[in-house]
C-alpha cells in the first residue's frame, strides 16, 4: 500500500484530513470544510485533490465545494504544477500532464511517486527509483546535469520521495534520508550547501518518513519526533514537534498532524501552533 498521506501544503493552500473529513485553508485562515470524505489529499497551487472512500481521485478549486471525479480504482496520488501522478489498485502508476484530460500509464507496478515541478519520481516494486525531467541542478543524483528522454533508475532500496523545483529526498528501507538537487538554502542539509549536489548523499538517520519544501526538508522518527532543517532552522537537523503521525513541508511552512489528532502549522524557524479546525 502507498505512502499515504492525510496533510497537503502547496505556496499556502493546505488541506488536512481529520476523522476522515477534508478541511482547507490558506495562510492562518478561516478553515472551511471540503464536502468529501477520504483517505488520502493532495494540493497544488490553486486545486485540492482527494481520493475519497470510494477509491476515486477527485478534484476541487479552492474555495469550492464542486468535486470532479479524475480517475477511479486509486490508493495513492500526487500533485503538483507539472502534472498529477496517480497510483491506481492494481499498482500500476499513470501520469496526466496539464491541459489534457488524459491519463498515461507510466508503470506496471510502483509503490510511491512524487512530482517534483522540475523533476519527477516514482519507486517500483524492487525499490528502484526512477526520474524524469530537468537535470540541471543534479535532481537526478548520479552526476548528470543533462535531461535524459523518458524515466531513468537513479537509485535503489527506496521507499519514499519527495521533491520541490530543483532538488530531491527519498527514504530507503535502512532508515536514511538521502538527497541531490539545489541546495542554496539547506533542503539537503550541507550536502551540497550554497550550490547543488549532483549525487545522492545522506543527510538523516533513522527515519519513519520525510518531506520537502522550497527551501527545507523535515524528517520523522518512529518515536513521532518531528526533525527540520534548513532556511531558518539551520543545516543540523533538530527537533521541531513531537508526536507527529504526518507532515509536509511547502515554500516556508511545515504542517503537521499529531497522533492525537491535532493539526499544526508554522513558519520555518518560528513556534509551532495548534489550528482551529471546525468540528
Amino acid at each position: 500500500m502507498p505512502l499515504r498521506s492525510p496533510v497537503a501544503l502547496y505556496y499556502g493552500l493546505k488541506l488536512a484530513l481529520v476523522g476522515g473529513q477534508v478541511y482547507e485553508w490558506r495562510g492562518d485562515g478561516p478553515v472551511r470544510r471540503v464536502p468529501v470524505k477520504a483517505t488520502h489529499v493532495a494540493v497544488n497551487a490553486t486545486s485540492g485533490f482527494a481520493i475519497d472512500t470510494h477509491q476515486r481521485a477527485v478534484q476541487w478549486a479552492e474555495g469550492s465545494d464542486k468535486l470532479e471525479v479524475l480517475l477511479d480504482q486509486v490508493t495513492f496520488l500526487a500533485a503538483g504544477e507539472s502534472s498529477l501522478m496517480a497510483i491506481r489498485t492494481d499498482g500500476s502508476l499513470w501520469q496526466r500532464k496539464p491541459g489534457t484530460s488524459a491519463w498515461s500509464r507510466i508503470a506496471d507496478a510502483a509503490t510511491h511517486a512524487w512530482v517534483g515541478d522540475s523533476a519527477d519520481y516514482y519507486i517500483d516494486a524492487r525499490g528502484t527509483l526512477f526520474a524524469s525531467g530537468k537535470a540541471h541542478r543534479g535532481q537526478y543524483g548520479n552526476g548528470s546535469l543533462t535531461e535524459a528522454p523518458g524515466w531513468v533508475a537513479v537509485a535503489q532500496d527506496a521507499v519514499a520521495v519527495y521533491s520541490h523545483t530543483g532538488h530531491a529526498v527519498h527514504l530507503n528501507r535502512a532508515g536514511q534520508v538521502l538527497g541531490t538537487g539545489g541546495n542554496r538554502f539547506g533542503p539537503l542539509g550541507s550536502h551540497g550547501y550554497g550550490d547543488k549536489a549532483v549525487r545522492w548523499g545522506v543527510i538523516f538517520e533513522d527515519a519513519a518518513r520525510l518531506g520537502t519544501g522550497a527551501s527545507h526538508s523535515m524528517a520523522i522518527r518512529a518515536d513521532g519526533a518531528l526533525w527540520s532543517w534548513g532556511a531558518s532552522d539551520g543545516l543540523q537537523p533538530k527537533v521541531v514537534l513531537g508526536n507527529v503521525a504526518a507532515a509536509v513541508a511547502g515554500d516556508t511552512e511545515t504542517l503537521a498532524l499529531k497522533k492525537d489528532g491535532t493539526v499544526w502549522h508554522w513558519t520555518v524557524g518560528n513556534v509551532p501552533r495548534q489550528v482551529a479546525i471546525p468540528h
